[in-house]
């Protein structure tokens, strides 16, 4: 698959395949569900959630209509498949089709049309609007606190944000100065994004010192769009990761606030890179 193109979901034979699932034992559906499309010329919507334990695999969405209806059955059971389905009905409704890609390139949510941030742990139909001392405590939602939801929140033009039942909490834009207060983005960062004049390497480094990622080189993965930046993502290499991003920065910019990390923490290295984005925390202004 080359950079321009992905595999999205056709939103139209997605759903008409669960309508026939829902009556027939049997279900032909010629139309292909996934399709490979250049994503610099075709409208889509992407999803933005939480990896949670029942999610649905490439192969299970392809060959569903193929499974016996036991396999079937318990496929379209999980939440995975259910968030799926939400999704696809959402983008049906605001007329776009949709991306199901966890680890996207910060250029598709970019061009995306609408990105849908899924809030699994959000009952009520606002966001909470205060927390406790410690940033990402219990009462924010999870969201906030992943690596990869950083670009995902301030690349797309248009965030919608749902709740666990799929009610609509709001947008990016008229909720900025309370994702400002749980992220340390800046408001007008979180309504217009990173267009013209960049900020410093250090500020936005320090947006994701309190995120985590499950894999340690995603720390710096997830951030190479923001930064502007490409390079082979090597699994397995863990914070050597994070510290070949910091070589790439210094490779293509000028900007030294790179080193300025850890300048109001005690920290011991003996390296003038950093170790991870957490020692950058207080770069924020």
């Amino acid at each position: 698959m080359d950079l321009h193109s992905m595999y999205l979901i056709n939103v139209k034979a997605l759903l008409e395949r669960e309508g026939l699932t829902e009556t027939r034992e049997r279900v032909d559906c010629p139309a292909k569900v996934l399709e490979l499309r250049d994503g610099e010329v075709t409208e889509y919507a992407i999803l933005s959630h939480r990896w949670g334990e029942q999610e649905v695999k490439y192969d299970e969405i392809v060959e569903l209509a193929k499974m016996n209806k036991e396999k079937r059955d318990e496929i379209r059971q999980r939440d995975g498949y259910q968030k799926i389905l939400d999704s696809c009905e959402q983008a049906e409704k605001d007329g776009a089709e949709l991306s199901e890609a966890i680890n996207s390139m910060y250029r598709w949510y970019e061009n995306a049309q609408v990105c849908y941030a899924y809030l699994h742990d959000v009952l009520d139909l606002s966001f909470p609007v205060a927390g406790n001392n410690e940033r990402y405590a219990t009462s924010w939602p999870e969201w906030f606190s992943r690596g990869c939801t950083l670009q995902e929140m301030i690349a797309p033009s248009n965030v919608q944000f749902f709740n666990k039942t799929w009610q609509h909490i709001g947008d990016k834009r008229t909720l900025a100065r309370t994702s400002e207060n749980i992220t340390e983005v800046p408001e007008d960062i979180l309504t217009d994004g990173l267009h013209g004049d960049r900020l410093c390497v250090a500020q936005i480094m320090s947006w994701a010192a309190n995120r985590t990622t499950t894999r340690v080189e995603d720390r710096a993965y997830s951030l190479m769009g923001l930064l502007g930046v490409n390079m082979p993502m090597l699994y397995g290499e863990g914070k050597k990761a994070f510290r070949r991003l910091q070589l790439e920065i210094i490779r293509t910019s000028n900007d030294q606030s790179i080193f300025a990390w850890g300048w109001n923490e005690q920290v011991r290295t003996g390296n003038i890179l950093a170790d991870e984005p957490s020692v950058f925390r207080c770069c924020s202004n």
